[in-house]
């Protein structure tokens, strides 16, 4: 009896249990708590915190296990129109006189489970009796494949089709000069990448990865961690995804400090309504461009235009709503679930964690100040005044970023409206985000 509870035990998980998983437990609690009581990005935090947990149950072995190849012998029953049929009977050992002495010690017939995957490496012939050797593909496990869309790069792009279908680049449009505001506050991403650079603690991969957090664009920071840093990818993708959902926290006192009451009550011209066609000639022509100068980007940028266009087109109805939804809802859950998978105690307590945590906000930091003080610059040579508060959006956190300016500028006068012209350089900051992403896997993804 003693011994029969003995081996129970060795057959459950709790053997495998470290003290770095309940940790864990205690990072996905946390997790949950931000997500579900105060509502910060609950929607990748969710899935991420549960995959999370699962790479840290002594299961995770199971459950993440990649498909086996197992070469063994079979014996062929009969072979009918050419093709072999394969008994499931234990087979006598395969006649050593036929094999040479290193697969006469390895010839152990086995079982050939039906509905598996298997390719035929040898045959030999025994009087009437027919063997093979065969490789036999056990399949993964569940979560492994789940796992492949952010190891093909799959998962971030298809967000971006759904971001295209969501996004009305019509501001920007209206008003290209947020082009700059845009840009300017990827200086956020390019500072950190040389601070984060500059550290005995983190090579220029992975500084890159670390960087485009700035951008406040998670999709892109998981892509760009997948290929450069793909050990640090649970990190990043919390760090991208929590900042994020910090934006309404963390850029209101940056954009206070560097604007004055006047300043913040600046009213802008109202934007010009912008045709179709301009619509659908500017998502052809920037998607070609920045696809020809930052070839890298193609992925991100391609699927981001190919789902605005779908949009713009006012002709796919159907595909635009399932881009909107069916497609980035399911793809957002896998995306979450394969980002937590990551997040293995051993990968994710230590030292570069906490590093990548405190060069995040910074990362924001840079990036909210650039935006604005760009704005202020461009005032200083511009008639048409730009509020300052709307180069904060820049950070490609769509519409949230539009949405602080918006309410900023709203504390300051409450009938200004701004959330229209903070969406230019909001989108801006889409396109602005990939690019540098892009350019970061193409100069060191080698």
């Amino acid at each position: 009896m003693q011994e029969l509870l003995l081996d129970f035990w060795h057959s459950t998980g709790f053997t495998g249990l470290e003290w770095g998983m309940v940790a864990m437990w205690i990072v996905v609690g946390v997790l949950l708590y931000l997500a579900i009581a105060k509502q910060f990005e609950p929607l990748l935090l969710v899935p991420i915190s549960m995959g999370a947990l699962l790479a840290n149950l002594p299961i995770s072995e199971i459950i993440m296990s990649p498909p086996a190849s197992q070469i063994q012998w079979v014996e062929v029953s009969e072979v009918q129109a050419g093709i072999p049929t394969y008994t499931l009977d234990e087979y006598p050992a395969v006649p050593a006189d036929i094999l040479s002495p290193a697969e006469a010690t390895n010839a152990k017939p086995h079982k050939l489970k039906p509905n598996h995957e298997f390719t035929i490496l040898k045959q030999v012939v025994d009087g009437d009796r027919v063997f093979q050797q065969v490789d036999n593909v056990t399949p993964g496990g569940l979560l492994y494949y789940i796992n492949q869309g952010i190891v093909l790069g799959l998962f971030p792009p298809i967000i971006f089709l759904g971001v295209g279908a969501l996004t009305d680049f019509g501001p920007l449009i209206a008003n290209p000069r947020t082009l700059l505001l845009g840009g300017a506050a990827q200086f956020g991403i390019f500072a950190t990448f040389l601070g984060a650079a500059a550290t005995p603690w983190f090579s220029l991969k992975q500084a890159a990865a670390i960087g485009i957090i700035g951008g406040a664009d998670g999709p892109t920071s998981i892509y760009t961690a997948t290929l450069l840093a793909p050990e640090l990818l649970g990190a990043i993708a919390v760090a991208a995804y929590s900042y994020m959902a910090l934006v309404p926290v963390i850029q209101p006192p940056v954009m206070r400090l560097l604007t004055s009451p006047e300043e913040r009550k600046i009213r802008m011209t109202k934007l010009r309504n912008v045709s179709k066609l301009e619509k659908l000639a500017f998502a052809v022509v920037v998607m070609a461009a920045c696809c020809i100068v930052v070839p890298s980007s193609a992925p991100l940028i391609g699927m981001l235009f190919i789902g605005n266009i779908l949009r713009e087109c006012q002709v796919t109805e159907r595909l635009v709503k399932a881009a909107q939804n069916e497609i980035i809802n399911i793809v957002t859950i896998f995306l979450g679930v394969a980002v937590g998978l990551k997040m293995e105690s051993h990968k994710f307590l230590n030292f570069q964690t906490i590093g990548i945590l405190a060069l995040g906000i910074v990362a924001f930091l840079v990036a909210t100040s650039a935006g604005v003080l760009m704005a202020k610059a461009m005032n200083v040579f511009s008639k048409n005044k730009i509020n300052p508060l709307i180069g904060s959006a820049g950070v490609s956190a769509v519409p949230m970023a539009a949405r602080v300016s918006h309410v900023e500028g709203q504390k300051a006068d409450s009938s200004n409206y701004l959330l229209f012209h903070a969406m230019g350089p909001n989108v801006a900051g889409v396109i602005g985000s990939a690019l540098a992403a892009g350019y970061f896997i193409s100069v060191l993804g080698g």
